[in-house]
């Protein structure tokens, strides 16, 4: 699944592209994605103007504004979603659902499962943190709101697994799978440690892991694996993992073969030795 880099990385990618450009067509070929994409769509992007693009979480929003219209174009690319640009008149092929043209080029999304999401908020309706989706989201770990000590006072009495409370995504935001297990093995935490036992220095350990993983993945175009790709080419922080799919190897610190478990039906790998 696309997690926080992969999605800074595209709107990294998409931003230039869109930004101060006018929304001339829109084109939906299957509306039924996780949610389905909203009747008159079309009507309502068309003639609007892309102010911003931002994220939050793994959510790309479209800030988009025209004559009696405003509101937040929400799009989320699912478990192997991704947007890039392609020419006015390329023809679609299987899997990609939607387009939005603007400035001479065609904005497409791709989604072969179909779980991605492409939702509109209307201004009238508030900022797009009222949406339903966006509402229940934890601090983003790049915010100064993110620190150890708001980890800790939030996990007190939790008897949930660290790895888990982090992916849950309600303390913070976008930390996913991949990035959950790699943070953890460089602040040398066993990732089934009960979140509420985790002490204020581990945490004091864990919270700038976490924003280096991330950031170290978004400078190097985030992962690619299966079939996602950024909008500007494949990803490479996966030649750089410690831990993550590297069961039975040596880890790259004291050589101690790599372990995988699987928590909430999700796989962890960690070094026995180095997190204990």
């Amino acid at each position: 699944m696309p997690e926080l880099p992969e999605v800074e990385v595209t709107r990294r990618g998409i931003a230039p592209g869109l930004v101060g450009r006018r929304i001339d067509a829109v084109a939906v070929r299957e509306p039924r994605l996780r949610w389905p994409i909203p009747p008159g769509l079309a009507r309502t992007l068309t003639g609007t103007t892309v102010r911003r693009v931002d994220r939050r979480g793994k959510y790309l929003l479209l800030d988009c504004a025209g004559t009696g219209r405003a509101g937040w174009l929400i799009l989320h690319l699912g478990m192997s979603g991704s947007l890039r640009f392609v020419a006015p008149g390329t023809p679609p092929a299987k899997h990609e659902h939607f387009d939005l043209q603007a400035g001479g080029a065609v904005l497409r999304l791709t989604d072969p499962r179909r779980f991605g999401a492409v939702l509109w908020h209307p201004a009238a309706d508030g900022p797009p943190s009222d949406h339903p989706l966006l509402a229940g989201l934890g601090v983003e770990p790049f915010a100064p709101e993110f620190s150890a000590q708001r980890l800790f006072e939030a996990t007190r009495g939790r008897t949930a697994s660290v790895k888990q409370t982090l992916l849950a995504g309600a303390i913070v935001v976008g930390v996913g799978n991949i990035y959950a297990s790699e943070s953890l093995f460089r602040a040398r935490i066993h990732p089934g440690t009960a979140a509420g036992r985790v002490s204020l220095a581990r945490y004091a350990r864990l919270v700038p892991e976490i924003r280096a993983v991330l950031a170290e993945a978004i400078d190097k175009g985030g992962s690619t694996l299966r079939d996602f790709r950024t909008s500007d080419g494949p990803g490479y922080f996966q030649l750089d993992y410690r831990v993550y799919d590297r069961a039975g190897l040596p880890c790259r610190v004291c050589g101690t073969p790599i372990r995988r478990i699987v928590q909430g039906q999700r796989s962890t790998f960690y070094c026995p030795r180095c997190q204990r």
